[in-house]
């Protein structure tokens, strides 16, 4: 579709510019608008310049590229839905292996999305699921979306509340909103379809939030500039007598100098860290005694420590932190110090260890610090909490033979991973030892290259 196809003439748009006007530019955006996306629409957008439309243009043309956003997101679900409807299925022979659980989730589509799209597991996860949801259970919301009416953000929130519900449940609730979602923002939808869950399934609603009780949790999201999230899922009711006694807690600070944002940040560390039995001192985690210790991991080099250089250490589970913090957390009572080998050229950690099947303490210590991560490229699984596979299998027979126990022939794979790459036909994974990165190729033939990240980077 172009100007001329909306009514201009033989006018081009740079004709439109000169002649026509940004008035009738500011038209064709307005037409558009109203328009259902399509292949034909969105070989328009180019034409859409900021600087040929007025200040009420850009607004419909602002809305037109959303409304197309829309559209091709509802394409983008139409292929997710097909990708995971063809799950692979596990050989027979590794079946008698693997926990019902494995089982359940051995479709590959999640690592192949994941790898594909640059996206976190989970992520890649939650937009199959998304997917599913939406073209088996609400079709009618799709094709809001693919219209353009409503945002995918609309779209995926009424799939995934949705999805505790019975299917019929879930089609009474998206029949009561289909009408309203369109004129309503993001928020909005959310709430109206948690108040028609609680509307057609009361009992269910009561039953899962007993159940998210027994799910709660501490949460720790790092941050930009050094700074972090940390808070808890809990009950609302006592999220809220939390929130009045950190606010009760802050005022008592008196007037020193600090925003109220800022003595609430410091009275929950401080209701938290310096008023709690057995924990003493900064974020370095010293323990008093008969109390809890905790642990802290910091790499920092050895210039900083001493106050000669100002580069940044690797704070374990959060990334880059600047000097000053790296000493804040060195020099506090009870810290311990342990030294490390780096390489200068690459930062990976350099050792030798010698050839057990069963890795010694210092070589788990040493490919954990190395690697810091499961070693599947999507995934953010913390070393610490994964197994240790040996690249090349071990040879329980003929040690000597390959498949050594040593850090160059070992990586951190979670349990999903270690197994997938143990047991599945399709996906296999090379790694090269002097560099550390791992090449995983996938089901489809396609390759995925996994780096460990530098200890420190220079």
């Amino acid at each position: 579709m172009s100007p001329r196809g909306l009514g201009f003439g033989g006018w081009g748009v740079g004709a439109l510019v000169g002649g026509v006007g940004v008035a009738g530019l500011d038209d064709w955006a307005a037409l558009l608008r109203e328009q259902a996306p399509s292949g034909e629409t969105a070989a328009a957008l180019d034409d859409l310049k900021s600087d040929w439309l007025s200040p009420r243009g850009r607004i419909d043309a602002l809305a037109v590229v959303e409304r197309h956003l829309s559209w091709l997101q509802a394409k983008q679900v139409e292929l997710l839905a097909a990708i995971g409807a063809h799950a692979d299925a596990p050989p027979d022979e590794a079946g008698a292996d693997l926990d019902g659980l494995f089982l359940g989730e051995w479709d590959c589509a999640v690592e192949e999305v994941a790898c594909a799209l640059k996206l976190a597991n989970s992520t890649a996860a939650q937009r199959l699921e998304t997917a599913r949801l939406l073209s088996r259970r609400h079709p009618v919301t799709l094709g809001l979306l693919a219209d353009g009416e409503i945002s995918y953000q609309q779209a995926r929130t009424v799939a995934e509340q949705c999805a505790v519900l019975a299917p019929g449940l879930a089609g009474r609730v998206e029949e009561a909103l289909s009408e309203k979602m369109p004129q309503q923002a993001a928020g909005q939808t959310r709430a109206a379809v948690r108040r028609q869950i609680h509307r057609v399934d009361p009992a269910g609603a009561e039953a899962r939030h007993q159940e998210r009780v027994r799910e709660r949790k501490l949460l720790f999201y790092p941050q930009e500039d050094g700074m972090a999230l940390f808070g808890a899922v809990l009950p609302a009711q006592r999220a809220a007598v939390m929130e009045q006694t950190v606010e009760a807690y802050a005022l008592g600070y008196g007037d020193d100098g600090r925003t109220l944002d800022q003595k609430r940040a410091d009275a929950l560390y401080d209701l938290v860290v310096r008023q709690s039995p057995g924990v003493r001192g900064s974020a370095a985690g010293a323990a008093g005694t008969g109390g809890a210790t905790a642990v802290v991991h910091v790499t920092v080099p050895l210039d900083v420590l001493m106050g000669l250089g100002d580069s940044a250490g690797e704070l374990k589970g959060y990334g880059p932190i600047s000097a000053s913090q790296v000493r804040e957390i060195a020099f506090a009572a009870g810290s311990v110090w342990r030294r490390l080998v780096v390489q200068p050229e690459s930062g990976l950690l350099v050792k030798a260890d010698p050839l057990t099947y069963r890795p010694t303490a210092d070589t788990v210590r040493h490919v954990v610090a190395r690697d810091q991560y499961c070693a599947f490229p999507t995934c953010r699984m913390p070393a610490r909490r994964c197994d240790l596979d040996h690249v090349r299998p071990f040879d329980h027979d003929r040690p000597e033979r390959g498949g050594p126990t040593t850090p160059e022939n070992l990586q951190p794979l979670c349990r999903r991973h270690h197994r997938l790459k143990t047991h599945h036909p399709g996906w296999r994974v090379t790694r090269d030892p002097h560099t550390g990165a791992a090449v995983w190729t996938a089901p489809t033939g396609h390759t995925y290259v996994n780096s460990p990240p530098p200890v420190l980077d220079g």
